[in-house]
């Protein structure tokens, strides 16, 4: 399980089936055959190096997610899975990708007096999530925990953070760009939970 607190913006070395990752701070305690999540995708390490990791990508991840299209070079978002004394800052994440989305706007959102920093960051939802999400209501996106602030039209709209844009791979986003979405997994279970409840 994750929080969707980003620890680390990794470099991708080599990318396809196998991904390796140069990185730093999440090596402190990475060992082979543990859980890492890049960009939000719960991945198993099997090479760990004093300069990064490599990860094996089945095909289910790549056909869900969007790191069937990374490329040497390319900024990942890197977290760890929570200890039991780990403080729940985000929500919880499993590292299930669902679906990816699109990136329809991000904007600046200075105030003429307060130089703030803050951005306003646009993503189109697959029509099939859209009962999964709620304002206010918390959304993994790339790996990152956010706040749903408006949602219309299979759009969702979140408030993204002068830290949060500066250390993870939404600092490098453009229209257009594919971000890996994973909904909160107690929607998923109350959904089914009522639908049961409903046959009796």
């Amino acid at each position: 399980m994750f929080t969707g607190i980003v620890e680390e913006l990794g470099t991708v070395v080599a990318a396809g089936t196998k991904l390796d990752v140069r990185c730093s701070t999440v090596l402190s305690d990475l060992s082979i055959g543990a859980s890492i999540a890049v960009n939000g995708v719960c991945l198993t390490a099997v090479t760990v190096t004093e300069q990064g990791f490599s990860a094996d990508l089945a095909p289910e991840t790549l056909s869900r997610s969007n790191l069937g299209e990374l490329r040497p070079g390319s900024r990942v978002n890197l977290e760890r899975p929570v200890t039991p004394t780990t403080r729940l800052s985000g929500h919880i994440v499993q590292g299930h990708v669902d679906a990816t989305g699109e990136i329809v706007a991000i904007d600046r959102l200075d105030h003429a007096a307060l130089n703030d920093g803050n951005w306003w960051l646009k993503v189109r939802v697959p029509r099939s999530l859209d009962r999964y999400l709620v304002e206010k209501g918390s959304v993994t996106l790339d790996g990152i925990s956010l706040t749903i602030a408006a949602l219309a039209d299979n759009v969702i709209s979140v408030t993204v953070i002068p830290h949060t844009f500066a250390n993870t791979t939404i600092g490098q986003a453009r229209v257009g760009t594919k971000i890996n979405i994973e909904v909160d997994v107690l929607a998923k279970h109350l959904e089914k939970l009522i639908a049961s409840t409903s046959l009796r």
